[in-house]
């Protein structure tokens, strides 16, 4: 019988126990990769919008205020201003009253000049702009629900009580723009009775050295008036709204670090119950010209395989898990679609499940085998 035969065999011998570790490890390497992988989100969010050349004109109360809709021609004045988009929440429900989604009403003007993320084709533009009642859907949301271009629509208001006949004209970037329809502004303010308010400004700055000067000048256009503006950069504006959260998603690398060394002291203790088991059989192949570490090797490897199998079953599984996560997570939006196991936590998840097995596997049989022979076998 081969090294590896004898390997398996002694895996086997218990198949309840082994699976179970193996299990355990899975759990733990999943939580692991998992955890480490959210403080990352942020930072790649923040990366995405490193170059933006987008500012944010809001009410200096607070994002739910409202703002003039005439602010937009005065903020067009400014210098170094290129291009300028009010921008509305307008929430909905398709369908299921349960299930919100987040749809927006902006200007049909300078949507690729403001949003060239979006990735919305010419065709689509010229549709949006040409037709009153034109949506552009972000793709994930196409999939969700079975939608085509072309198809009309019907979206029931949960913010204002009217509904949102609307025809798909083309789809939106999912990364650029989150899981959201897009409508026009103009056939919301028809709905609504015309309040001639909006919830930001989009403005479009010709260089990002331009966006202290731009922020400074729009700020103080509307100092001391009714409805004051707070104007700052995509990338401050993203830090400010999920600085809570960003703290949440650190704390996640101390939870998992939990998780790990608690999961790993039961494979420990688990491996130390299976060896003391083999006393008698570890004493007699000692006995008969086995050397102690050959013995603690082939435990050793023992503990690697089932260390390796729950590393790989764990980091499939959250790979699986990011995969899945956009699809069953739009809340989240650019957030969900950040998420993503690198290569770098993978191969972190699987050390650390193979020093798990390896270590389960080598301190029980190394307190199990420091006796001499004779003794062993007495105890026995």
């Amino acid at each position: 019988m081969n090294y590896l035969s004898l390997v398996l065999r002694n895996l086997t011998r218990n198949k309840r126990r082994t699976i179970l570790t193996s299990l355990s490890i899975t759990v733990s390497v999943f939580i692991f990769a998992s955890l480490i992988s959210l403080p990352g989100l942020i930072n790649q969010v923040l990366r995405d919008r490193a170059t933006s050349l987008r500012l944010i004109t809001h009410s200096k109360a607070s994002l739910f205020y409202m703002l003039p809709e005439s602010y937009r021609h005065r903020i067009e004045t400014v210098p170094h201003v290129e291009a300028v988009a009010a921008y509305s929440v307008f929430l909905a429900t398709y369908r299921d009253p349960t299930e919100q989604l987040g749809v927006l009403a902006v200007d049909d003007d300078h949507i690729h000049d403001i949003f060239p993320d979006w990735e919305v084709s010419a065709e689509a533009e010229h549709e949006f702009q040409s037709m009153r009642t034109a949506a552009l859907v972000a793709t994930n949301l196409m999939k969700v629900y079975s939608w085509k271009v072309g198809q009309t629509i019907m979206l029931r208001g949960t913010m204002y009580p009217v509904d949102l006949q609307l025809t798909i004209v083309g789809v939106l970037s999912e990364a650029g723009a989150g899981p959201r329809i897009i409508f026009r502004r103009d056939y919301m303010e028809e709905l609504l009775g015309r309040p001639g308010t909006a919830n930001l400004f989009w403005v479009k700055v010709d260089s990002s050295r331009s966006s202290p000067e731009v922020i400074a000048a729009i700020d103080e256009m509307f100092a001391n008036s009714p409805n004051e503006t707070a104007t700052e950069t995509e990338v401050a504006l993203i830090k400010n709204q999920i600085g809570n959260l960003g703290l949440l998603l650190n704390g996640a690398k101390f939870l998992a670090t939990i998780v790990i060394f608690t999961i790993g002291l039961v494979a420990v203790n688990t491996a130390a119950m299976a060896v003391r088991e083999r006393r008698h059989e570890m004493a007699v192949m000692r006995a008969i010209g086995f050397t102690r570490n050959s013995i603690i090797g082939r435990i050793l490897v023992e503990g690697l395989i089932v260390g390796i199998t729950g590393g790989v079953l764990g980091c499939g599984l959250a790979y699986l898990g990011f995969e899945v996560l956009p699809r069953v997570a739009g809340a989240l939006g650019p957030l969900a679609l950040a998420m993503t196991l690198s290569p770098r936590i993978v191969a972190y998840s699987f050390l650390i499940a193979a020093l798990i097995g390896a270590v389960s596997g080598f301190i029980p049989a190394t307190l199990a085998t420091r006796g001499d022979i004779a003794t062993e076998l007495r105890a026995i």
